[in-house]
């Protein structure tokens, strides 16, 4: 049993067009369902997209949050529920305000308050964890992605709604040998509530839209103003599923995009690889609008989606871009590709399950990052560890040579090791935290395209393996999977610790943004690079042809 998703643009708002989700109980085929009467045929209409800017607001009882308006300009509020709205339920326009501040105070509960999940897994991403999602949703057990820390696996709570179900399945799970499932049981002595202070009164109500007429919203963080970003479109504080709050930019696609092409390929780029950034910035978010689907938005700010800045740090040349590709989207036999991309891919990008759990994508293949013949691949395999060493000692040639990223070295100490793994272990609730030390890491599995897949690591309570991007967050010194390792003495007997020798940023799957930096300064066209580095891929303005995404297969259609 598989969720059917249809997103289609209606509801066309002052020139824009919303994405509205209409879900049953069928064969996931996400697509933009574009008809005549949206005007696609004159001007490509613009999708309106939700954004959480504050992921968890109240986590700490000290949040604040501080909006204001342009001079000359007014914040409007209006809050959410029936006595506050018109006959549609269209939200009423009830305060205006040059600005407002949002605080957070504990509110003690007269009784203690149990709050349960049951959590399948845990992982570093949400790749991962949409892979094992899948493979629940394939045994008939009905589940939910969540992020309350790292990416979890959970049991859907509307259908699993009841302690006695909850124990049940764990029950089930746990005879058949499942050792990663947990109950997540807190007591709740307090909750946070939100308060809003306007015009020198103050309000308590956990839902309100914040518009202006004309002008941006300035929006800071804490009592000192500090990350004061300006951003477009509607501001909407919202529950999240975490019992705490989420501040939501509804924002236009194209606009959003101006929030994030600078910040991610560099205000500075050539004008090509701005270019080639633009396309695959936009068909990334059309393609990820699931992300947090359990928390009632689409995308957040950070780099677990894409960089996202509102209007703080907009240029006309990367301006220039995402207006020149306006609706271009990257696609793979008429499907939206994994539009997946990091800093520098050390040489070599990878193929998709070189980083994640998941079938791999045709389009997503290891390949030297290089315009000439630095290296073969298929006479000198990466896998082998001899051919790897040699690979990552060479400096020249490459696309990213010279970036600072490119080839590093990073020691660490047996000490800052144990404790690195030891919190890791403690945060994915493992069984095998709490270890007093290591005797030795091995990288036990390479892949083709040089990434570690399996790194073993024995310590006094038995050797725990590391898999794909665990490797890369349960240790504080490698920057990517691209890596070998070298014990250090340090001049004693003992072993003090490993030299983590490699090269890259970030997981290395399809485009390297360093990468695009020196094919667009050699003269290529954003169509050619991203041909480059997503082979046989084609882009399309988006369009009623084009679909985005399967949850029945956990990938695009064709795969």
């Amino acid at each position: 049993m598989s969720l059917f998703c249809k997103y289609k643009l209606a509801s066309r708002t002052e020139g824009r067009w919303k994405i509205f989700s209409v879900c049953s109980v069928l064969t996931t085929v996400c697509l933009l369902d574009l008809t005549a009467a949206s005007g696609l045929a004159t001007k490509q209409p613009d999708v309106e997209l939700k954004i959480g800017i504050v992921q968890r607001f109240g986590d700490e009882p000290t949040d604040q949050l501080n909006l204001q308006a342009a001079p000359g300009d007014r914040l409007t509020l209006s809050f959410k529920g029936d006595r506050y709205a018109d006959a549609k339920g269209v939200p009423k326009p009830l305060l205006q305000a040059s600005s407002i501040k949002l605080e957070v105070a504990m509110q003690p509960l007269l009784t203690p308050v149990v709050e349960e999940r049951f959590v399948f897994s845990n992982h570093q991403s949400f790749e991962t964890a949409e892979d094992t999602a899948q493979q629940w949703r394939q045994r008939g057990i009905e589940v939910e992605i969540a992020q309350p820390e790292r990416w979890q696996v959970w049991a859907k709570r509307e259908v699993y709604n009841t302690p006695l179900l909850r124990r049940l399945l764990l029950q089930s799970l746990q005879a058949k040998g499942n050792k990663t499932a947990y109950l997540d049981t807190q007591i709740q002595q307090q909750v946070p509530r939100v308060s809003w202070v306007v015009n020198g009164n103050r309000y308590s109500l956990t839902q309100m839209d914040i518009t202006t007429n004309i002008s941006p919203i300035r929006v800071s963080q804490g009592k000192y103003d500090r990350f004061a970003r300006l951003y477009t479109g509607r501001m909407r504080l919202q529950p999240n599923a975490y019992g705490t709050y989420t501040l939501v930019n509804e924002v236009p696609l194209e606009t959003y995009l101006r929030g994030v092409v600078p910040h991610e390929i560099g205000a500075d780029a050539p004008y090509a690889a701005v270019e080639a950034q633009a396309i695959i910035a936009r068909t990334y978010a059309l393609r990820n609008l699931r992300r947090f689907a359990v928390d009632g938005y689409e995308l957040c700010a950070n780099t677990h989606c894409q960089v996202y800045r509102g209007l703080s740090g907009t240029v006309p040349n990367t301006d220039r871009a995402i207006a020149a590709t306006r609706g271009k989207v990257l696609t793979y036999q008429n499907q939206l590709v994994d539009a997946l991309y990091s800093s520098t891919t050390g040489g070599v990008t990878a193929s998709f399950s070189d980083a994640w759990n998941g079938a791999d994508r045709p389009y997503l293949q290891p390949r030297v990052d290089a315009d000439g013949n630095t290296w073969n691949l298929s006479r000198q395999n990466l896998a082998d560890e001899k051919n790897f060493q040699q690979f990552i000692n060479l400096r020249q040639g490459f696309n990213e040579s010279g970036w600072k990223m490119f080839r590093w070295r990073s020691e660490s100490s047996m000490e800052q090791i144990t404790q690195d793994l030891n919190e890791f272990l403690q945060a994915n609730n493992s069984q095998g935290a709490n270890f007093k030390k290591i005797q030795q890491i091995q990288v036990v599995r390479r892949s083709p395209g040089g990434r570690v897949l399996k790194l073993a690591v024995q310590t006094d309570k038995g050797i725990f393996a590391l898999e794909k991007d665990e490797v890369r967050n349960a240790f504080s010194a490698p920057r990517s999977t691209l890596f070998y390792l070298e014990p250090l003495n340090k001049g004693k007997n003992t072993l003090w610790g490993y030299a983590f020798i490699g090269g890259g940023l970030g997981h290395g799957v399809g485009l390297s943004q360093t990468g695009s930096h020196r094919l667009a300064e050699l003269g290529w066209s954003s169509s050619r690079i991203l041909n480059f580095y997503y082979p046989g891929t084609q882009i399309q303005t988006i369009s009623n042809d084009i679909s985005f995404w399967s949850q029945k297969t956990g990938r695009t259609i064709a795969q």
